[in-house]
């Protein structure tokens, strides 16, 4: 998208975004193509000339005491800092150097006697401050130099003679003494500030004090929206005028109040205006932080009206840009990369804004990107930790004290895993690595993953009485029968926690309440005595579960009899425990309450409040202390309920083509007539057969949050006989197909295999 401007603007190029800084190609803002004169080179050359006299001058001058190392450390720390005022100031002079050889560049930055930057005294730590800090409240001694204010233009119009002008135009229907105003005042920054100014003599360099008459203001921009087309036009050429302006050396208190006012243009809550405004945001995003100082306290002047205004545009431009419901009216995402980091900064300055604040707008998978870098910074934490340890206590470090090492024995795989994971609680956040006892074989990933199916298979299982599974709804449900120890319900919260933390997707069934549970709080609570997993439950949440039961509740709901003669219940439940059959009151003295047509919503509430919440609350609560003891976290925060459930389950979403398009090939070529026949075969299965296809390759139905290509699927060639079925190594998420001889053949062997592909073949 490209804007012009009058004919009779200045000549220049592309946009620059602020001090030594250039302009990316979305969204380029072009004045013309004229380059420039010979008396601008000219001008240029002198400048070179008298830079060279005042260099033979400074020699003369006597040496420069040099600051201290810990001062030049504290200064190589804060040049990092990406509103340093010293950062931006060295990048202006390190493009000066790079400019003298490109003189004919209208975008070229020429900053004049830039090696005064010698001069200069150095800098103290007692002077870097974590906070923004004002320039002015520096000692003299270690203030840069300060550009004068430009004299500005005399503008006379008052707020009274701007609305006769606009009294005048809508009742005659002439506009000139409007658009002339308007188009004079936003032709530049030093006309912005001869309009708005209070008083044009006076510098207003103080944070207290933004000199802006904010009244003259808000009413030309109140009437700026009701004016003709061409007169809003002319405002918007205005501004790029004023954004194309070559700028030499810090920008003055002037410039600073051109930004404020800007921002403040009602005009940019339209998209047409994007190019513009993302522009202006980057300007202001580049300025120093003393100068970032000066807009915070300035703009605590603006009405709360007007502030809300400002943030809701800087907002909204966020959101469009992210969402757009009309892609085509924007430049190219790739185009604009700028866009977005550069109006949060500037959100950041106004409103504290952080993408981590509307986590709804962050997809799940730079969702699960934050969590994975969470956990590796953790990991590393850890390990170094482990190994600061070990040295101070002059013992031999090695590799193994960097790893949660599991070692069990298959026989006795649920008991030797609890018993690793509770002996080993303080290195459950390093890299997990799993062996086998009396199996030669290395975990570089297979191993882990073979642990978690088998494990998750073994305690899932109905003879081990931890879960009920429920046909109807095909889920697992926490059993609500009491027993002592509850700490294998920690280990499963355990291994969920362990896989979210190490990118391993688990085949299990709970259903969405499960999760919703496991974030009630999504931070465990200091004070142990407040109750977790404990979240508020609906009938709907009892539909996912046990249908069948639910479905009684509500057609009690619904009854239109006598719910008291008919029913004949009572506030009281029955379950069977281990064969014996116990009552529970929903409420005091519960048994003694009949249910009527009154009470009835109160009674369903409670019954599904007690199944789903109090009759297995030391179960969960094991649960929910195990899964956060892996992964304690504060960007939990950012997920919801079912967020949680595709980073531990995948997604049940199926795309069987892109499947195809990632798929590695070893022993066979893509081109091959076997492997053509088994993508037509597979992408005309039925859903079903496809997901069993999936499960049988990889021990799981469900497509991790990366999608198809996060399965790392590899086809190899088997050797054997074309009578033997596919086989798959659910640890690598390999298939190894004999190279059937036809379609039909190789059908009729895959589906067989799929669909009988329950237990392992373990050597």
């Amino acid at each position: 998208m490209s804007l012009q401007s009058p004919p009779a603007a200045t000549a220049a190029a592309d946009l620059p975004p602020g001090p030594g800084a250039g302009l990316p190609p979305g969204g380029e803002l072009n004045q013309g193509s004229a380059a420039p004169s010979s008396a601008q080179e000219s001008g240029e050359d002198e400048e070179e000339e008298e830079e060279g006299e005042k260099e033979k001058e400074r020699e003369k001058l006597p040496p420069i005491p040099s600051a201290s190392s810990a001062a030049a450390e504290g200064l190589e720390r804060g040049a990092k800092n990406q509103f340093s005022t010293f950062s931006s100031f060295i990048t202006t002079i390190n493009q000066k150097k790079e400019g003298i050889g490109n003189r004919n560049s209208p975008t070229q930055l020429v900053i004049p006697n830039i090696k005064n930057v010698r001069d200069l005294p150095p800098i103290c730590l007692d002077v870097r401050q974590k906070q923004r800090i004002s320039i002015d409240t520096l000692p003299q001694e270690l203030k840069a130099p300060i550009p004068p204010e430009p004299s500005l233009p005399v503008r006379t119009k008052t707020v009274k003679d701007f609305e006769d002008d606009v009294e005048k135009a809508k009742s005659s229907g002439d506009w000139k003494a409007v658009h002339d105003f308007y188009s004079t005042t936003f032709d530049s920054f030093m006309e912005i500030n001869a309009a708005f100014k209070k008083d044009t003599s006076s510098p207003f360099n103080t944070i207290e004090d933004s000199g802006i008459n904010v009244k003259f203001v808000n009413i030309v921009y109140d009437a700026l929206l009701n004016t003709p087309q061409d007169v809003q036009k002319s405002v918007l050429k205005g501004i790029i005028n004023g954004l194309l302006q070559e700028w030499k050396g810090p920008r003055t208190k002037d410039d600073l109040r051109a930004y404020c006012i800007l921002l403040q243009n009602p005009q940019f809550s339209n998209t047409s205006t994007y190019v513009i405004y993302a522009h202006l945001l980057r300007q202001i995003a580049a300025l120093t932080e003393a100068d970032h100082h000066f807009l915070v306290h300035w703009s605590k002047k603006i009405s709360q009206k007007r502030f809300k205004q400002l943030v809701d545009r800087l907002l909204q431009f966020i959101s469009l840009r992210l969402f757009p419901a009309k892609p085509e009216e924007f430049p190219p995402m790739v185009k604009c990369t700028w866009w977005i980091p550069s109006a949060t900064k500037v959100l950041a300055l106004f409103s504290r804004f952080s993408f981590c604040q509307y986590p709804f707008i962050i997809s799940i998978a730079a969702k699960k990107v934050i969590i994975q870098r969470d956990s590796e910074q953790q990991m590393i934490s850890i390990a170094r930790q482990s190994l600061v340890d070990k040295v101070s206590r002059r013992q031999k470090p090695d590799m193994n004290m960097l790893f949660l090492n599991v070692k069990v024995r298959r026989t006795h795989l649920v008991s030797d895993s609890l018993d690793e994971l509770a002996r080993k609680r303080a290195d459950l956040k390093k890299k997990l690595k799993v062996t086998f006892v009396g199996e030669a074989g290395l975990d570089m990933g297979g191993l882990t993953k073979e642990w978690f199916l088998l494990l998750i298979r073994q305690i899932f299982h109905p003879d081990y009485g931890m879960f009920t599974y429920h046909k109807d709804s095909h889920c697992h449900w926490f059993s609500s029968f009491k027993c002592d120890n509850y700490s294998e319900f920690r280990l499963v919260g355990a291994l969920m926690g362990l896989a979210v933390y190490n990118s391993i997707t688990l085949d299990i069934r709970f259903p969405p309440c499960c999760y919703k549970k496991l974030l009630s709080p999504p931070i465990v609570p200091c004070d142990h005595n407040t109750l977790v997993g404990i979240c508020d439950v609906t009938l709907d949440d009892l539909f996912q579960i046990m249908p069948e039961l639910a479905h009684g509740l509500s057609e009690l709901l619904s009854y239109e009899g006598n719910v008291e003669e008919d029913f004949y219940s009572t506030f009281q439940v029955f379950q069977e425990e281990f064969g014996v059959i116990k009552s529970y009151n929903l409420k005091p003295n519960g048994d003694k309450i009949p249910v009527t047509n009154q009470n009835r919503k109160e009674y369903v509430q409670l019954y599904v409040d007690f199944l789903l919440n109090k009759s297995i609350y030391k179960q969960f609560a094991a649960f929910y202390y195990g899964f956060h003891s892996v992964c304690a976290s504060y960007a939990l925060l950012l997920l919801r309920p079912e967020e949680v459930e595709i980073l531990v389950c995948g997604s049940p979403e199926l795309d069987m083509s892109a499947l195809q398009r990632s798929t590695q090939y070893e022993g066979y070529q893509k081109t091959d007539l076997t492997i053509r026949y088994f993508w037509d075969v597979v992408l005309g299965f039925s859903l079903d057969l496809q997901k069993k296809l999936l499960h049988f390759a990889t021990g799981s139905d469900r497509v991790p949050v990366g999608g198809m290509a996060d399965l790392n699927f590899k086809i190899s060639k088997s050797e054997t006989s074309t009578n033997w079925l596919p086989v798959a190594h659910t640890c690598f998420n390999q298939l190894c197909l004999p190279p059937y001889k036809n379609k039909k053949e190789l059908k009729q062997k895959l589906i067989i295999g799929i669909s009988n592909a329950e237990g392992f073949g373990l050597e």
